[in-house]
């Protein structure tokens, strides 16, 4: 269901601000990805029957929300494979696609539609599970408050997951909150998280909390 980075502006006019190295996963905005970075896509086949899908969200994370949630191009974040992100104290969160330095992992398990499903993927994914239902892993942090500001690159939009109360300040960007809200099945539904993983509300559904950078 769900689920971002390379030319950077300078820092004291000497060091380049850019994405660390490591390996991980950020949703990818309407305006595109960096230069060299993979792909990929998730198509999640929500509840058929009366389906309640709902979002708050900008056009720079989708283009339309249809019955169901495809990742590619419907509600559009894909999945990119990036790098690990190791500033000292932050909020934030990212998909898991390694073994990131002080961050803790957890999951969120999507239970999709049992009828007649028709999930589907393509392209470079997060470490998870991708069948029949979703299961995505996260590596997140939260030892530093959310208004302390980090130093991430600003030469482009891009999107966290919010773990905590607020979305983290990142110098010289603005931020907006979003989300999107997907209805899962509803017969003997089996949803559920574990360890670090995004601020997620509801049970028998499941809407996640964006942070857009611009």
């Amino acid at each position: 269901m769900m689920s971002t980075w390379t030319l950077f502006f300078l820092f004291q006019s000497v060091m380049a601000v850019s994405w660390p190295p490591g390996t991980y996963t950020l949703i990818k905005p309407q305006s595109g990805c960096p230069l060299n970075w993979q792909t990929g896509w998730r198509y999640q086949d929500n509840e058929d029957k009366n389906n309640i899908n709902s979002l708050i969200l900008s056009q720079n994370l989708i283009k339309y929300l249809s019955l169901n949630s495809h990742f590619n191009p419907g509600i559009d974040p894909a999945f990119i494979l990036c790098n690990i992100y190791k500033k000292s104290k932050k909020s934030n969160l990212i998909f898991h696609n390694g073994e990131p330095t002080r961050f803790r992992t957890g999951s969120i398990y999507w239970d999709d539609e049992d009828s007649n499903n028709a999930n589907d993927k393509g392209g470079v994914l997060p470490s998870g599970t991708y069948n029949r239902n979703t299961r995505i892993n996260y590596c997140c942090r939260s030892d530093g408050s959310y208004s302390g500001a980090i130093r991430l690159p600003t030469s482009r939009p891009f999107y966290l997951l919010r773990i905590t109360s607020s979305c983290q300040r990142v110098i010289g960007m603005n931020v907006r909150e979003e989300y999107v809200m997907t209805d899962d099945e509803d017969n003997n539904n089996a949803n559920s998280v574990s360890g670090s993983h995004p601020f997620k509300s509801g049970t028998r559904n499941t809407q996640l909390h964006y942070c857009y950078y611009y």
